[in-house]
């Protein structure tokens, strides 16, 4: 009996051992990195390659959602609240930023760049097919400009070394290679764009106006700048019309769209169909591939300059 009653007693003793053990473990302060959240995916891009591991980034727009539609639902807001630092694209891109009450420092990126204003029949155009965003004057897809990208990545980069100082080095290094593929990409652009038959794409989707301005090409659309805008009749008659009279070999669709329209013009006009990716968010088997800004820039830049007849 008496050997019982110290068994139980140790067995307690060892119970409340253990209990102030795990109290002491819940008061001990939880190491845990900046919390970083991006509203885009090029924004995403350059902050993985600034900051890497030294902090969490969190993808506000869930990888094979279209940009121009997307809505947080509650519990991603309540995320956002337990970010550090929140870096969004601006420009009207993103309808529900306005009215949301940012706990953290939060970057308009847009106030950062080279923002390219529409033309009077591109903005009639734009209203017309875009709702969510109806009153802006403004090309929301600045990150196809590579000069673009290159002051972002100086703004972000300065903004991580404030959140983070004791990693200033790292990000510094890592920023100047960053800057240093930029510089490689626009030379890419440049070298492959200086001598073509063809001077006009024509996309479903208006969103590579920053990149052809830059290097001297033209872009038809079907719609606006939301890609799951519907066409009008009258924009499907003149494309055709100038498929035919031009010769034109390919039309472009994107993976976030209806590509019925697309089909249908290339039925009637034998034509190809491919591919472009504006890069405000990339698909789930693009995220699965790990590619990144300069992959998917090297991607479109192929398909792009083989649509022109460059040599």
């Amino acid at each position: 009996m008496k050997h019982l009653k110290k068994t139980i007693i140790a067995l307690l003793a060892f119970g409340v051992l253990l209990f102030v053990l795990s109290m002491n473990q819940e008061k001990e302060p939880k190491t845990t990195k900046p919390q970083v959240a991006t509203s885009s995916f090029a924004l995403y891009d350059i902050v993985t390659h600034i900051a890497g591991e030294s902090v969490q980034i969190t993808n506000i727009l869930p990888f094979g959602v279209d940009v121009h539609s997307f809505e947080p639902t509650p519990k991603l807001v309540a995320s956002l609240e337990q970010s550090d630092l929140i870096f969004y694209s601006g420009a009207g891109l993103e309808p529900w930023v306005d009215g949301f009450a940012f706990v953290s420092k939060a970057i308009d990126m847009s106030e950062h760049v080279n923002l390219r204003e529409l033309g009077s029949d591109e903005h009639e155009e734009h209203s017309h097919h875009d709702e969510h965003c109806s009153h802006s004057k403004i090309d929301p897809h600045y990150w196809l400009d590579l000069q673009n990208m290159a002051k972002a990545t100086e703004v972000i980069t300065e903004e991580l070394i404030k959140l983070a100082p004791q990693n200033a080095a790292l990000y510094t290094t890592n920023k100047t290679a960053y800057l240093q593929m930029l510089e490689r990409l626009d030379a890419a652009y440049k070298s492959a764009f200086r001598e073509c038959v063809l001077d006009t794409i024509l996309v479903n989707h208006n969103a590579y106006s920053y990149l052809a301005q830059r290097y001297g090409f033209h872009v038809e659309a079907l719609s606006g700048f939301s890609p799951d805008a519907q066409p009008s009749p009258q924009n499907m008659a003149k494309l055709i019309e100038h498929i035919k009279e031009d010769n034109i070999t390919t039309i472009f669709f994107e993976h976030f769209a209806s590509d019925k329209a697309i089909k249908s013009i290339s039925e009637d006009t034998n034509i190809s169909v491919d591919a472009l990716q504006p890069l405000g968010n990339i698909t789930a088997d693009e995220a699965a591939q790990n590619l990144s800004y300069e992959d998917i820039m090297r991607q479109n830049l192929e398909k792009i300059s083989k649509a022109l007849l460059c040599k």
